[in-house]
């Protein structure tokens, strides 16, 4: 079954909120606006001025959970003390009730009875506090996954000790050897993948994505230092399909003429990236076929 995308290549908070009501669904309860909020130090990721509307739109609650690297990957997130404060620091709790859902253990874990690689994901505690969740993404590369969107949003962005399990390939949960045991680049996408079908399962038919194609960087915005951005800005996509949005993100950068169209693409390429779309697909929750209704 083809899904619908909604795309527009004009960037303003304004415009985000517009494509998410031509998604015609009205998320319901409480909702967890998942972001990502930046690394210390990352020039290149969205600020909270920019989401404002569309938080405000669905009455929502920011969430982020603590990462699975410590202070010599250069990041300040892996503690709830030093992320909070960092939150302060870069305006989320000016503007926003901001929840850091793995703050207090233990973690919810999932069964993921039909996973590639992983057959449990480890999520944030307080996800369970939730009814429905708008996935923000700044789609944008990524040093290990290749390129960053809806699906990696899912799948380290929901969890901590989840993340260990996704980078060791379910060899561990412990988030302080996630980085002595990587895991290859086909089993990483795929691990990947399975960790978002676990989310997606839990808010299924309750669930919505926008991607934001802004500050084009090969780096993640978890990158205390980032290259800058290689290619000009794009636009703004929305969909109710995970897979779809993301594939669509990707085929938009391939038919771009930009100049920095090939160092994006090698990052992605290098790092296996679109076997996460693939392997996502392969699971079920998503399709790689979509309609592209520009707005």
């Amino acid at each position: 079954m083809r899904a619908n995308v909604y795309f527009t290549r004009e960037i303003t908070p304004e415009k985000v909120v517009e494509l998410y009501r031509a998604l015609g669904v009205e998320l319901p309860g409480k909702v967890a606006v998942k972001v990502h909020s930046g690394e210390k130090g990352n020039q290149n990721f969205l600020r909270p001025e920019f989401w404002c509307p569309m938080v405000e739109e669905v009455h929502g609650t920011i969430v982020e959970c603590n990462t699975a690297y410590g202070d010599a990957a250069g990041g300040v997130r892996d503690h709830t003390e030093s992320h909070r404060k960092l939150l302060q620091e870069h305006g989320w709790t000016k503007y926003f009730d901001v929840d850091l859902m793995d703050a207090e253990g233990p973690d919810v874990v999932w069964p993921i009875p039909n996973g590639k690689v992983l057959k449990e994901n480890h999520v944030g505690k307080h996800i369970l506090h939730y009814d429905s969740m708008l996935v923000l993404a700044h789609f944008k590369g990524h040093p290990m996954g290749g390129y960053g969107g809806a699906l990696k949003q899912l799948a380290i962005g929901c969890a901590r000790a989840g993340k260990a399990l996704i980078h060791s390939a379910g060899k561990t949960d412990d988030r302080f050897k996630t980085w002595e045991q990587h895991a290859s680049s086909v089993v990483f996408p795929e691990a990947m993948a399975d960790a978002a079908s676990s989310v997606i399962e839990h808010f299924r038919g309750k669930i919505a994505f926008i991607n934001v194609m802004k500050n084009l960087s090969v780096d993640c915005d978890c990158c205390a230092v980032a290259e800058d951005p290689c290619m000009k800005d794009i636009g703004i996509l929305a969909s109710l399909d995970p897979v779809a949005i993301d594939q669509a993100c990707i085929d938009l950068v391939m038919q771009s003429d930009d100049p920095g169209r090939e160092h994006f693409m090698e990052r992605v390429n290098s790092r296996n990236g679109i076997h996460t779309i693939e392997a996502a697909a392969e699971l079920g929750f998503g399709s790689r076929a979509y309609d592209l209704t520009e707005l």
